[in-house]
């Protein structure tokens, strides 16, 4: 028997086989007496730190881009794989000619911008901060190198986030800062503003704040459709723990937040601000999407796959709250909102690379094993590569340089099977709640804010008719129990 304080860090390397084996370059697992470099020097910094680390490691690989691939037509960007939307999309949706979002008309067949309201504002700002003079590709890198500042702060804010939102497992927040899907993608696109903002509503919630996890989660939104989805999961979670003043408060907070940024535009600017909606709605499959995969393999061109998209994901986020209402111990919230992400990442019409990104935080909350992590990590980089490649293969001409459609459909193949490994290793975290290594130490949900310890009051099947099993909350200070290696 081992007594574990519940104030002391968690150390992976002490619970994880592939954290300790890939420690033994700086020394090996951690000691018994070590310390980490003073009071300065904490778990959160580090992981901050590294996190700013991998983001330059990022800007690194887009370096032949910057320099000159952008610049020199499509195939040199894909063979490079270090292509970005940022340089192409400050001139082609007029912030280099000084156009204002959503209210100025675009040339072309777009008409207006095509990107929430904080968004649009946020790639607003970084036009501000451009300087006008000089060539327009000088321009162009000038405001890529303003948005990546902007987006290494924002990467900052999730490591910090994620390192502090399970307040005793601060080390977790290290499957984010050092993933390769991260550095790759980070600067493809504007995600981790909205990124950043659900994390920070996560960490609200595992305080305990409703309103101020409401707030974040609508602006969010208001930068991204996906954080609305947690709501789904809080839901189900609330009902079964009979929470239902905490979840309207963030109900009504993300409501209120996402029509303060909203409505002015709303109003003022109807038919820019609904071009992101219409846009959606309208986009025939894409790239990466299970569904180009279907299309591309029978021929057949899936016109409705709007409606059977959209059936999916209801079908499955119903399983989802089943699989709530029956586990046999409330699973964690963080494990639900990283299904539900997943669920809606596989039934979209398209899959950006960089949409990787919205699921990585949750994963080092939901599943903080590096094993699984680095085996869905290794999906994503061959997806990555292949969909850069088939573009270089397509952009070439009769010259084919680069990965035919079979290949491509290969790389779209490895990124579902390995996003639908880690949502299977999640749902048996959830279903044998034994195996779930968070909970290993005697924690109930450290990511559930008024959740975490909580009595049930509702279920369903076999979990409605077992004796409930007290759960541990936070303020229990000490557990007793076996070692806690798996």
């Amino acid at each position: 028997m081992t007594k574990v304080h519940q104030d002391d860090p968690v150390q992976p390397t002490r619970q994880d086989e592939v954290a300790a084996a890939g420690s033994e370059f700086l020394g090996g697992p951690w000691g018994r007496y070590a310390r980490l470099g003073g009071h300065w020097l904490n778990p959160v910094r580090v992981v901050a730190l590294v996190a700013i680390g991998m983001f330059a490691l990022g800007m690194v690989q887009k370096l032949p881009c910057y320099e000159w691939a952008w610049f020199r037509g499509a195939g040199s960007q894909y063979t490079h794989a270090c292509y970005s939307d940022i340089p192409h999309l400050y001139v082609v949706r007029g912030f280099a000619d000084g156009l204002t979002p959503y209210f100025d008309r675009l040339p072309g067949d777009m008409q207006y911008l095509e990107y929430p309201v904080l968004t649009g504002l946020f790639m607003e700002v970084a036009s501000w901060l451009t300087p006008g003079g000089g060539t327009m590709q000088h321009r162009e890198q000038i405001y890529w190198m303003v948005n990546a500042g902007m987006l290494m702060a924002c990467a900052a804010v999730i490591a910090v986030c994620v390192a502090r939102t399970h307040r005793r497992r601060p080390w977790d927040a290290l499957l984010f800062a050092l993933a390769p899907a991260f550095a790759l993608t980070a600067t493809i696109n504007w995600d981790l503003l909205a990124i950043a903002l659900t994390a920070a509503a996560m960490l609200m919630w595992s305080r305990g704040r409703a309103p101020a996890f409401g707030i974040l989660v609508g602006l969010a939104t208001a930068a991204k459709l996906y954080p609305v989805l947690l709501l789904g999961p809080l839901f189900v979670l609330c009902w079964r723990a009979g929470k239902w003043r905490q979840f309207g408060a963030a109900a009504l907070g993300a409501a209120g937040s996402w029509l303060v940024v909203n409505l002015p535009v709303m109003v003022l600017a109807w038919e820019g601000w609904t071009k992101f909606y219409t846009f959606s709605q309208e986009r025939p499959i894409d790239f990466g999407s299970v569904w180009l995969l279907i299309s591309q393999r029978s021929g057949l061109p899936l016109q409705d796959a709007n409606t059977y998209a959209t059936l999916l994901m209801l079908v499955l986020c119903a399983g989802i709250g089943v699989l709530a209402l029956t586990a046999p111990r409330r699973p964690r919230f963080a494990q639900l909102a990283f299904l539900v992400v997943a669920v809606f990442i596989l039934t979209n019409k398209v899959y950006s690379p960089q949409y990787v990104l919205w699921l990585i935080p949750l994963a080092a909350l939901a599943r903080p094993r590096w094993r699984d992590f680095l085996v869905w990590q290794a999906c994503e980089v061959v997806y990555f590569l292949g969909i850069w490649f088939y573009l270089a293969y397509t952009s070439s001409g009769d010259k084919h340089q680069g990965l035919p459609v079979e290949g491509y459909q290969v790389a779209i193949a490895a990124h579902l099977l390995g996003t639908l490994y880690l949502c299977a290793v999640v749902v048996r975290d959830v279903l044998r709640p034994d195996r779930d290594v968070v909970r290993r130490d005697g924690s109930d949900d450290p990511s559930g804010g008024v959740l975490d310890g909580a009595e049930d009051v509702f279920a369903l099947g076999s979990a409605a008719r077992a004796p409930q099993e007290a759960a541990p909350s936070q303020g229990q200070r000490v557990v007793w129990g076996v070692d806690p290696r798996p």
